[in-house]
């Protein structure tokens, strides 16, 4: 079962991969390894999952704008996700994304989507993520 959804894109590019969702906000500072991509905020339902080249949905980010340093961190070592999927927009998620394209030449796939489009992206198997905010989603994992 798959569909398509669109939302507003705040970071160039594009990116697919395995879905990574959570319900709740994710805390860059302390809560995600920018050497292994792996989530490493315990407390947090997404604790020991890989984002690593895979597509991460959270609603927002939690703490300061030290996200964004995080972020650009795993940006410049191949670690962060392939793509990031929000419920609406996240300035520090945006920041990271124009600055890892102007600092780095990268492209990190940020997509904005409303409360009912993100409750679909959160619970998708796969995702791919277009420039143009369009995210084709996958319901079903691989048989």
């Amino acid at each position: 079962m798959g569909g398509v959804i669109r939302g507003t894109p705040v970071g160039t590019g594009r990116g697919s991969g395995e879905v990574v969702g959570s319900t709740e906000p994710l805390s860059f500072w302390g809560g995600y390894d920018a050497g292994s991509g792996e989530i490493i905020d315990r407390r947090h339902p997404l604790g020991g999952r890989r984002a690593a080249r895979r597509v991460l949905a959270v609603p927002a980010t939690r703490g300061s704008s030290t996200t964004t340093a995080v972020l650009l961190e795993a940006v410049r070592r191949g670690t962060a996700p392939a793509a990031i999927l929000t419920r609406g927009v996240d300035r520090f998620l945006s920041l990271a994304a124009i600055v890892a394209d102007e600092l780095y030449g990268a492209e990190l796939p940020v997509v904005a989507l409303d409360s009912d489009d993100f409750g679909l992206a959160v619970t998708a198997f796969r995702a791919d993520v277009r420039e143009d905010g369009r995210v084709t989603l996958d319901h079903a994992p691989p048989t």
